[in-house]
């Protein structure tokens, strides 16, 4: 068996009692305290996460942007330097090779930042797809120079505005900086505003020698404010909340970006040729045979990933992500089914092992925060 990959931040948080499994081949943190408490810090105060593990690709030259609006299904030419884009590569049928969002860091140079367990096989993908010479374009895989920390939360900007001088507050929902200096660290870091967990926070990549100065500089900085370390437990049930997709869940090869409900990054009519754009464009046009729904389960059980969902005792689709909420306190589902049953307040049946449970269909995302 080989050995688990670990990020440069392993010793740090190993010194908060981790407890760490095999997420896709890295020894990460599931949980340092308990699931349902980081849960609560992240929507009420704040919570830091090492996202280490995640993949970054780099994109240069002159025909960088043609490229990529070939490979991908947003409108990358809407980007101008310090915007981020969420953006999905699909393959000639539709089903979906990896979710990702791109930086543009300056003019032909972009940042993909893509799914862990993806990043080989991403990287051979964007590979693979090149018809250009190296003066025109070069892909490279720079996962290993970076660590990336996301602090997620309500008190997140006041946190990390104590260790910068950078105005936090000018980067705006899906921009970023690139120069940004941390009190006593050395090297510029990128901070970017994405988020996965349904609350407002930030990204931050850094050269990964600085990785444990900076985790230790913002644990400290929100000591006062009640700041936790996260692991995968709490990330998986503050995005399963907000509703954000999980590849491998909400989106796979099987699955296309329009069933999972994403057709806002779907730009069908782009003038760019993008791969998997005929049967998309189909999809987004006439609608899909199945769709992604949420669901409430009326019945005591949790619906869990890949339990088949029934109507009137035929199976008409599949649990893709499940949990007893804890900002909520309801066992929600997200369920993949025939289009037909997927409208709210339907009822439908949860095959749970060898019982059959009832739930209906709701309203998504589950939660949204007070802006």
């Amino acid at each position: 068996m080989s050995e688990l990959k670990r990020t440069p931040l392993f010793p740090e948080y190993e010194k908060h009692g981790a407890k760490t499994i095999d997420f896709g081949g890295w020894d990460l943190p599931v949980q340092f305290s308990s699931i349902k408490k980081e849960h609560e810090a992240t929507r009420t105060k704040a919570g830091l996460f090492d996202v280490s593990h995640m993949g970054e690709i780099s994109v240069k030259g002159p025909k960088s942007l043609e490229f990529l609006q070939h490979l991908v299904t947003n409108d990358v030419a809407k980007l101008v330097p310090s915007r981020a884009q969420y953006t999905i590569m699909c393959y000639e049928n539709g089903g979906t090779v990896d979710d990702l969002i791109i930086y543009m860091l300056a003019a032909d140079n972009y940042l993909l930042v893509v799914n862990a367990a993806n990043t080989e096989k991403d990287y051979e993908w964007l590979v693979q797809n090149n018809q250009y010479n190296s003066d025109e374009l070069s892909i490279t895989n720079i996962s290993d120079e970076y660590v990336q920390l996301a602090l997620q939360g309500p008190e997140s900007e006041k946190i990390l505005q104590k260790v910068t001088d950078t105005d936090l507050s000018e980067i705006k929902f899906f921009r970023f900086m690139d120069h940004v200096l941390f009190t006593g660290l050395n090297q510029p870091a990128i901070v970017s505003r994405t988020g996965y967990t349904g609350e407002d926070g930030f990204e931050i990549y850094i050269e990964k020698s600085q990785g444990a100065a900076l985790w230790n500089l913002i644990m400290d900085a929100g000591n006062d404010a009640g700041l936790e370390p996260i692991g995968l437990g709490a990330r998986d049930t503050l995005r399963f909340e907000a509703t954000l997709a999980l590849y491998g869940q909400e989106l796979s090869k099987d699955i296309t970006p329009v069933e999972a409900g994403l057709t806002f990054a779907v730009k069908v009519n782009k003038e760019a040729d993008f791969i998997g754009k005929k049967v998309l464009k189909e999809q987004v046009e006439n609608g899909t045979t199945r769709k992604l729904a949420g669901i409430e389960m009326i019945d005591k059980g949790i619906p869990r990933h890949g339990y088949p969902v029934c109507k009137d005792n035929v199976e008409v689709g599949f649990v893709t992500s499940g949990t007893q909420s804890p900002t909520l306190n309801k066992n929600l589902g997200l369920v993949l089914i025939d289009s037909q049953f997927a409208t709210e307040g339907t009822e439908l049946e949860v095959q749970v092992r060898k019982r059959t449970l009832k739930a209906q269909v709701v309203k998504t995302p589950f939660y949204k925060r007070d802006k």
